[in-house]
């Protein structure tokens, strides 16, 4: 396992290229992504052998089945999906559902941040309120936000990244 700094290394770089290329220009790239996977295979190939192209399958399945229904209902892009696929490719099956916790708690507060810095915040808080008191109640309130939420985007890259980093370092 001496050479799992290696791994780390090569990941936060390519993890932090999808996370400017994310935030700049609202797209992961597969010129990045494809070469990482490549490189994630032939370092775990070389470092562990078979085991290690086991781990890295493994891993690879687990990233890309975690993010598969968000990227089919059309909530997330594929090359999210293709960069969580890669850091399971590059760390394994129980590192890549760790950070995958990891990543949903970081995209639920940029989520919640999003829509509090968006226009029309309070409003949409107070129609959520009046919603949750009268189903408490028993009262059904019609709640017409139809593109209130989806409409809002924001570079998940950096939450699949954040949670890699974080399962890295704890």
């Amino acid at each position: 396992m001496g050479s799992e700094w290696v791994l780390d290394a090569v990941l936060a770089i390519i993890l932090l290229i999808c996370v400017i290329t994310d935030v700049k220009s609202r797209l992961i790239y597969n010129k990045v992504v494809f070469p990482g996977l490549a490189a994630a295979f032939v370092l775990q190939a070389v470092t562990d052998g078979g085991a290690g192209l086991l781990q890295a399958a493994g891993g690879f399945a687990v990233g890309l089945a975690l993010l598969l229904i968000p990227f089919l209902t059309g909530g997330m892009g594929a090359g999210d999906v293709k960069l969580l696929a890669l850091v399971g490719a590059f760390k394994g099956t129980m590192f890549v559902l760790v950070a995958g916790v990891y990543m949903a708690v970081i995209g639920a507060g940029m989520a919640l941040a999003a829509l509090l810095i968006r226009r029309g915040a309070l409003g949409r808080l107070q129609w959520t309120a009046y919603y949750l008191a009268g189903m408490r109640s028993g009262i059904a309130l019609p709640l017409d936000l139809r593109g209130t939420f989806t409409s809002i985007g924001y570079p998940y890259g950096v939450a699949i990244a954040g949670g890699a980093i974080c399962a890295m370092l704890f």
